[in-house]
């Protein structure tokens, strides 16, 4: 999808810093997807309206967030009926949710793009079909085989844990 850049940038910081720039939160990404030690959760809404969180290992490839499920997972199920999620992700000096929609990535050329990166962070994943198999997965992942999900966000909201600090909220379009 290639990197994008903010078309409005809002500086929510009450005590007079300045606004982060984008390019902090997106080095910081880069940086911390897909470490396993990098601490993510996906926010999903179950179909009945009440909200669903689920820790995920998330990897940032080409300006976007890529994550698996099992497709029995309730995030997995959630994102079916309804593809908007939240994205939480405590990163080196910054903490960052993001906000858009999440769906399941099939083809081979993305699923193989996405294996790679997964296997130089640490994940063995290989491509089975359409989706990936690997001989471990998180504790609570299921069995394989495990379903591919791209999330592009539109709106980023920030606060620096470190100087300079901060807080910051962006939109993106497309």
């Amino acid at each position: 999808m290639g990197e994008r850049e903010a078309v409005e940038v809002t500086n929510l910081d009450r005590y007079g810093s300045a606004a982060l720039p984008w390019s902090r939160a997106r080095d910081a990404l880069v940086a911390g997807l897909p470490k396993m030690t990098t601490t993510t959760f996906l926010g999903t809404v179950r179909p009945d309206g009440r909200p669903h969180a689920a820790g995920i290992g998330a990897l940032w490839l080409d300006g976007d967030v890529y994550f698996t499920s099992s497709p029995a997972a309730r995030k997995a199920r959630n994102l079916a009926a309804n593809p908007a999620c939240t994205l939480s992700v405590k990163l080196a000096g910054i903490d960052l949710v993001v906000e858009g929609e999440a769906v399941r990535v099939t083809d081979a050329a993305t699923l193989e793009a996405v294996a790679a990166a997964y296997r130089d962070g640490g994940w063995p994943a290989e491509v089975d079909g359409d989706a990936f198999t690997a001989p471990f997965s998180a504790p609570s992942a299921g069995p394989p085989p495990w379903q591919l999900y791209r999330f592009r966000f539109d709106t980023a909201f920030a606060v620096a844990t470190a100087e300079p600090h901060g807080a910051t909220r962006w939109r993106f379009e497309g």
